[in-house]
């Protein structure tokens, strides 16, 4: 024990470059589990407390004693872009298989046989790949001397940040030859997930696995809740001071529009900021890391995208635009900052502000029933693999059941990890074996969302010491006041450490971007694949003479101005009312600014069962204001459109392929306007194959061109 303990020091201190560095609380106890013990363990420690260390070290050991590369689970290419250049630092050889690097696998394969790799870092649904899975994965686990989860809560399914594929390395552990150390690692993991990973962590015959948690408080963060009115204060209050924020930081956002419109509005006004969201290149995000890690940008306005993994020590502040759906998930995001233990000879500290928004609570919502899985959906995707019987690309499976490209592939990654399909070489297969639909544990987790979305409230609102408040929520039994947050502050008599006044030059810039209307609808071009199967007899390019032209929305429904008046004018329950004359002036100025070729001669509405008085008074006023004739709304044919709004693109272009006409009078009024343009209105453009289909009608009747208007684009 003492030899190893020596050994692992001196390659601790060559890691982190300091001669007198020595383990933190807790390292060692790691360290020796894996090298003298040969044991599992699970460490939940607190972001920053040197979890890769343990790794590393624990690899070079086993590495002299003659033990196989280390295999290294990792969710995020960021994180495995940090934690090859870590592992470099400490004379570690470490690689990575990813999506990002397939010009190097040939290479990385070529180490690997020639036993020049300490390290392989792959993804979790790497380790599903057909290929991975049937040529390099089964000689790998026979050769692997230590197996590393890292970000370990993605295994539970009570986790924040839920990964299906991490529900296989169970399957993984159980094929390693006996004796073969496993190390799982998290920074946000409370009982419920602690207990849940374990249990993927055991398998017949193993030792009971050894848990290492530390306390969590972060004694360089400095946490506040600054809640103010609507969307423009908080913009306001960001243009007033993020220049005072200390060094550069994060800002998070919790949908990609109001990222990109944040990020957009910082930079009109002089900041250096960058969007980063899911819609992100990788190369570009690879840029864009580097960027805020040279301290080139002030801030990247981020979404939860931007997350695990990203290590700037001297990360000077976190913003949240609106909270997180759990406090679990604030702890883990807030923890990119204060990482360092000290910054020019003074210990670091770092800001965390929660801004939160009112539509808080209807985005976690939203997010929360799109990730759950559905029954119907699922039995529908086992069926048809099980009808087809051989192999089906996600695309072709996409054209066959009624589900988006996105979600169909998270559903079939867990009726993969289920057992009732399985990827192969060319798609999907099912796998013959029984499926039933597990309501109990749905269930249990919907409730379990809730409850922390609750707590994320609750957070929110109390007055008791916030860090501790988080510790807690992470049960976490070392948690007391830690005297720097705004409610320890005002419990002291001091006030909050964040300033609370909003320039008025500021409030007006936030209005004005806030006010801002119009959003490209861009036409589609291609029919779906797949629509032919379903009675639509159309494929391939959408002929010239039968589009539409690029359209204009009011906004997006998830749009930080208009987009707040729009959901609440499609919540569930509004009842259909003419549109104000505010949202009359808004539509207006869209099409003032619209900039056509040539300018519509007639206007034409969209036939709406749900917001027929919506529609029209929209479709009027925009007539009577251009001087443009109303030629009235299409007619619904064959019942109408059928099916639901969601979907993929094949059932959405059948559910309105035939459902409309044009209608004696209607047609006879086209016939005074044709060869000229005509304006479609509608209320909502979600999948676009309404106006699509509409336009083609309304060019079929002799339009020279249709130009799609909607008050919302669903995007």
């Amino acid at each position: 024990m003492t030899n190893t303990r020596a050994d692992a020091l001196e390659i601790l201190r060559t890691l982190v470059g300091a001669p007198d560095a020595d383990f933190h609380e807790g390292q060692f106890e790691a360290i020796a589990t894996l090298v003298d013990e040969r044991r599992r363990a699970l460490v939940v420690q607190r972001t920053g407390w040197g979890k890769s260390a343990v790794y590393f070290v624990a690899t070079l050991l086993l590495r002299r004693q003659g033990a196989g590369p280390t295999l290294l689970v990792s969710p995020l290419l960021a994180l495995m872009r940090d934690q090859v250049e870590a592992a470099a630092r400490a004379g570690v050889r470490a690689v990575a298989i990813n999506s990002a690097n397939p010009h190097e696998w040939g290479d990385v394969l070529g180490k690997l046989e020639r036993d020049e790799v300490d390290v392989l870092l792959v993804s979790p649904e790497r380790l599903n790949n057909p290929r991975f899975r049937e040529e390099q994965l089964p000689s790998l686990v026979q050769r692997t001397g230590l197996l590393v989860v890292d970000e370990a809560h993605c295994i539970s399914d009570w986790g924040h940040d839920f990964r299906p594929d991490y529900r296989r390395l169970r399957d993984l552990i159980a094929e390693m030859p006996t004796g073969v150390p496993v190390l799982a690692t998290t920074a946000t993991a409370n009982s419920r997930v602690v207990t849940d990973v374990a249990e993927q962590l055991e398998t017949a015959g193993s030792t009971e696995v050894v848990t290492i948690r530390g306390p969590l408080a972060r004694a360089s963060l400095r946490l506040g809740v600054l809640r103010l009115p609507d969307a423009g204060s908080r913009l306001a209050w960001l243009l007033t001071h993020l220049d005072d924020l200390r060094g550069s930081g994060i800002i998070y956002a919790l949908t990609v529009s109001a990222a990109e419109d944040t990020a957009r509005l910082l930079r009109e006004a002089g900041h250096e900021v960058q969007a980063y969201t899911g819609r992100t290149d990788a190369t570009d995000r690879e840029g864009l890391e580097q960027a805020l890690k040279n301290n080139q940008v002030k801030a990247l306005v981020a979404t939860s995208a931007l997350g695990m993994g990203f290590d700037k020590p001297d990360l000077g502040f976190v913003i949240h635009l609106g909270a997180p759906s759990s406090p679990v998930a604030y702890y883990q995001q807030v923890g990119r900052a204060g990482r360092a233990a000290m910054i020019d000879g003074k210990r670091a500290s770092a800001d965390v502000l929660l801004l939160p928004g009112d539509e808080d609570e209807a985005i976690w919502q939203y997010f929360a029933t799109a990730s759950m899985p559905d029954e119907a959906r699922a039995t529908a995707v086992i069926d048809e693999l099980a009808f087809t019987g051989a192999p089906l690309s996600t695309p072709a499976l996409e054209a066959r059941v009624n589900l988006k490209r996105s979600p169909l592939e998270l559903l079939l990654k867990v009726l993969d990890v289920d057992g009732a399909v399985q990827r192969v070489t060319g798609g999907w297969v099912a796998t013959g074996r029984p499926w039933v639909y597990d309501a109990e544990r749905y269930a249990r987790i919907s409730a379990a969302r809730v409850a922390e979305q609750n707590s994320m409230l609750e957070y929110e609102r109390t007055t008791a010491c916030r860090m501790e408040f988080l510790q807690r929520a992470l049960d976490d039994a070392t948690a007391v006041p830690c005297g720097r947050c705004d409610t320890c502050a005002a419990a002291a008599g001091r006030p909050a450490w964040y300033p609370t006044d909003i320039r008025d030059e500021a409030t007006g810039q936030a209005s004005q971007s806030l006010s801002r209307v119009g959003v490209v609808i861009e036409p589609r071009a291609q029919w779906p694949t797949g629509a032919d199967q379903l009675g639509v007899p159309v494929k391939g390019k959408i002929a010239p003479d039968d589009r539409v032209e690029p359209g204009r929305a009011l906004a997006r429904l998830t749009d930080l101005g208009w987009g707040g008046t729009l959901r609440s004018l499609f919540a569930p329950g509004t009842a259909d009312a003419p549109a104000s004359p505010a949202l009359i002036d808004a539509c207006i100025r869209v099409l003032a600014q619209w900039g056509w070729d040539e300018r519509p001669a007639a206007v034409v509405a969209m036939p709406s069962r749900r917001r027929p008085l919506l529609v029209d008074s929209v479709a009027r006023a925009l007539s009577d204001v251009g001087r443009l004739p109303y030629l009235g709304a299409l007619d619904l044919a064959n019942g109408g459109p059928s099916g639901e709004p969601g979907g993929n693109s094949a059932y959405r272009l059948s559910s309105v392929w035939g459902r409309f006409d044009t209608g004696q009078e209607l047609a006879t009024a086209l016939r005074g306007y044709a060869n000229r343009p005509v304006l479609l209105v509608d209320d909502l453009a979600d999948s676009r194959w309404t106006i699509t289909v509409a336009g083609r009608l309304l060019r079929r009747s002799g339009a020279s061109a249709v130009l799609p208007f909607t008050l919302a684009l669903q995007a």
